[in-house]
């Protein structure tokens, strides 16, 4: 199973293509995210500028009809990009980190992109919701970088009054 995500899904495509058997079965997994909606409905009904006293009729499940939308043709140009015949689309609606980890279960294989910092090797190149779903996946996970990979240079230097992690402990 592929996890899509806008900004990081045809990176995570193009680095697990090549890895994937030809006889595997692969499906590709959109998230359409809870917290967007609810924040776009808050906006929608005044919440934020406090315009309109009342919602428009009908925009929340138009927001959310256009939200599963983009989705669908998220995952489906995925399809295409990876190029194969039988390929698998799951689109949930809800908390990302817990609806991918969810729909891990059903696979033996996650493939997820780092998608936070990805100008240097850390641990800020996970946001929250995919460093959730590497702590929680019930299956194993391959962790791909979506883009260039950063040099080894780009390690953050160990704090202060520490020695590094590669530095022998003093001879006795």
């Amino acid at each position: 199973m592929l996890w899509l995500a806008e900004g990081t899904w045809e990176g995570c495509i193009d680095a697990a293509s090549p890895l994937i058997p030809e006889d595997a079965r692969v499906s590709l997994l959109y998230v359409v995210p809870e917290d967007l909606l609810h924040a776009a409905g808050a906006a929608a009904e005044g919440l934020i500028g406090r315009w309109r006293s009342r919602p428009q009729p009908g925009l929340t499940e138009q927001m959310e009809a256009e939200a599963t939308a983009s989705g669908e043709a998220l995952v489906a140009a995925g399809a295409r990009l990876l190029g194969r015949a039988d390929v698998g689309q799951v689109i949930c609606r809800g908390r990302v980190e817990r609806e991918v980890v969810q729909a891990a279960e059903a696979a033996d294989l996650l493939v997820a992109a780092r998608d936070g910092d990805r100008s240097r090797l850390g641990p800020h190149s996970l946001g929250p919701a995919t460093r959730f779903v590497v702590d929680h996946a019930p299956c194993s996970v391959l962790l791909v970088w979506p883009d260039e990979v950063p040099d080894v240079d780009s390690i953050p230097p160990p704090p202060k009054g520490r020695r590094s992690d590669h530095s022998a402990p003093p001879l006795r």
